[in-house]
């Protein structure tokens, strides 16, 4: 009964109105009698939903405002105010109805990815048919076929056909991109044009679309801590409201005042202020490309005026090449095809670069690795074809007392000045080759981070694993202040805690595994999503979906707009309350006038947290 009561709310204030108007209209033609049954008809009937949702907060022990409406209505038929009471009701009723409404439409970045998850896939069966089954059915390894315009229902990388993907759904590009075979697509993209077939790595709730969903539906639970102080206020603020009205009451003896004070004191503004800018503002985030785990790290990214970041992958591209392979002795294809192989085992983006050099040169399932143990922030270690090699930095040759002759530190020296990394290789306890591995600057990392000076950052950081003189020569290319290079993960975490000591309020932006510990440290941490680690994803505050440095400029410059907002409607709501406690003190302001004006100043709250969904920088 009480659910079919809810469900019929919009059509329980259509008939309150439609008995408001008629027992107006009696009144006026001195039907009275007949016209105040009408207007108590529609003040029992929109009282339904409204005394419902008081007793249920009851049962709670909350005192809400429906609670204070209800004994405000009760009081205003006991004195024979039935307009006011029936006014009070329907305007309570319609204004609940309306901020449903508008509330959704805060909500509809959020709902439209939720209605965009894939339902169906085109599995390739063995006989090369072809067969729809539910997206949820697909298994790691299965070939899924995608066809122009259907939705790509699992993350996996291409295998055959080429075609033109809209990946806004992931990382808020709305560009095109082209995909072949060897290339990674994602779940939730669509096939624009062309024919791919894929193998299925990543299903169901582990897909990058699915996670997406799951952590902005986090995110809006998430409260900031100006919602938790308002939560704890109103439920203060409420009952406090009461006792006032019954001292208002017993001072005055005037009954009709006490119930008006009642009424316009509600705090509804001031309690939904906080929430609608928040919602809205992690919705822009998600339709923009970067996810904003709720409205504590908005909060807290509003105040940051320190940026950290990871160089490789973050501030550059995190696709690295190989420049140049020099071999001090031996056979060049051979020394390829063993250091390619040893690489295979590293999670690390310059192993990754090797890998792929090697496999363009030698066919490396001719080599066979025995073992392989990654040294996080110095290299690799194992053995491949019986033979020990050793792939890292300085450190690594040092602790494995690998001897670097000044010609080669000269010549590696040199190649790291022009931008590249210097990775030192040895066979068999040997110093055998210096491979040279550059990787390029992210296109908009300049302009985002002049941006993001701009939004009142005051302190740009660098910590990398690379070598000094590659970091200096990225970090004076992008004006960066602070630069400290050739860190161990544990080296990252010890300068954000230096400089969190400082008093500043930082936010750290990485990518890799080795970045977590750093990124959990900070105030706000900041994950690339398409390029990025699982662990780091999920360890971070912000994940940018598109690993675009001006989605970072965008969060940081739409966490102050929110917050912004949120003070806004504070002070809507607080302003309001004081006026229209001054025109019932003075004599102004009935019951009808006060609830009106209360949904009103509830509306404009709404509005203005919903000008976040249309944001721009």
């Amino acid at each position: 009964m009480v659910r079919f009561i809810f469900k019929q709310e919009s059509k329980i204030t259509l008939i309150a109105f439609i008995l408001i108007i008629a027992g107006l209209m009696l009144r006026f033609f001195s039907y009275t009698g007949a016209g105040n049954t009408a207007l108590i008809a529609a003040t029992l009937i929109a009282m339904l939903p409204i005394g419902i949702k008081a007793y249920q907060a009851l049962i709670m022990k909350v005192f809400s405002i429906e609670l204070l409406v209800s004994i405000a209505v009760i009081g205003a038929l006991f004195i024979g105010e039935y307009v006011e009471s029936s006014a009070v009701t329907f305007l309570f009723l319609f204004g609940s109805y309306l901020e449903a409404r508008t509330l959704e439409k805060t909500r509809s970045s959020i709902k439209e990815l939720t209605d965009m998850a894939p339902q169906e896939a085109n599995l390739i069966q063995p006989d090369g048919s072809r067969k729809v089954i539910d997206a949820d059915e697909v298994e790691i390894g299965d070939r899924i076929a995608i066809l122009p315009g259907g939705m790509i229902p699992v993350d996996g990388k291409a295998v055959n056909g080429e075609a033109k993907i809209n990946e806004s759904a992931v990382s808020g590009e709305s560009v095109p991109v082209s995909k072949m075979s060897g290339d990674q697509v994602f779940s939730g993209t669509i096939l624009d044009s062309g024919y791919l077939e894929i193998k299925a790595e990543k299903v169901g709730d582990d897909t990058t679309f699915s996670k997406i969903i799951e952590l902005v539906e986090e995110a809006q639970d998430s409260k900031s801590n100006a919602e938790r102080f308002l939560d704890r206020f109103s439920q203060y603020y409420t009952p406090g409201v009461l006792i006032l009205s019954i001292i208002v009451w017993a001072i005055t003896r005037d009954l009709h005042l006490a119930i008006t004070f009642l009424v316009i004191a509600c705090p509804g503004a001031l309690v939904i202020g906080a929430p609608v800018s928040n919602v809205a503002g992690i919705g822009n985030g998600a339709k923009n490309g970067s996810l904003i785990k709720g409205g504590e790290v908005i909060e807290k990214l509003s105040k940051v005026d320190t940026l950290v970041f990871d160089k490789t992958g973050t501030l550059t591209k995190g696709r690295p090449e190989v420049t140049d392979f020099k071999v001090l002795k031996g056979d060049k294809e051979e020394l390829i095809g063993l250091i390619g192989k040893l690489e295979k085992a590293s999670e690390h983006h310059l192993g990754r670069a090797i890998t792929e050099f090697a496999e363009d040169t030698r066919d490396l399932s001719a080599y066979t690795m025995d073992h392989a143990s990654g040294v996080k922030g110095r290299g690799i270690a194992g053995s491949v074809n019986g033979h020990s090699i050793i792939a890292g930095n300085r450190k690594m040759m040092k602790e494995h007392c690998i001897v670097i002759a000044d010609n080669i530190e000269d010549y590696a020296l040199n190649r790291e000045k022009k931008g590249n990394t210097a990775i030192f290789a040895a066979v068999d306890s040997e110093l055998l080759a210096v491979i040279s591995i550059a990787d390029k600057i992210r296109d908009d990392a300049k302009e985002a981070l002049e941006t993001m000076r701009e939004n009142g950052v005051k302190h740009i950081v660098m910590l990398t694993g690379d070598n000094r003189h590659t970091a200096s020569a990225v970090a004076e290319e992008l004006g960066i202040d602070e630069v400290h290079a050739e860190l161990l993960p544990e080296d990252k975490v010890r300068h954000v805690k230096r400089l969190k000591s400082e008093g500043r309020v930082i936010s750290m932006a990485g990518d890799g595994i080795n970045d977590a510990p750093a990124i959990a440290s900070a105030d706000v941490g900041l994950a690339m999503g398409k390029g990025g680690t699982d662990i780091s994803m999920e360890t971070a505050d912000v994940v940018l979906m598109a690993d675009r440095l001006n989605q970072y400029a965008h969060a940081l410059s739409l966490s102050k707009s929110t917050m912004r907002n949120m003070k806004q409607n504070i002070i809507i709501a607080l302003v309001t309350v004081a006026l229209l406690l001054a025109g019932v003190l003075m004599g102004g302001v009935n019951l009808a006038i006060g609830m009106f004006v209360h949904e009103a100043s509830v509306l404009i709250v709404i509005f203005n947290g919903m000008r976040l969904i249309k944001f721009k920088p």
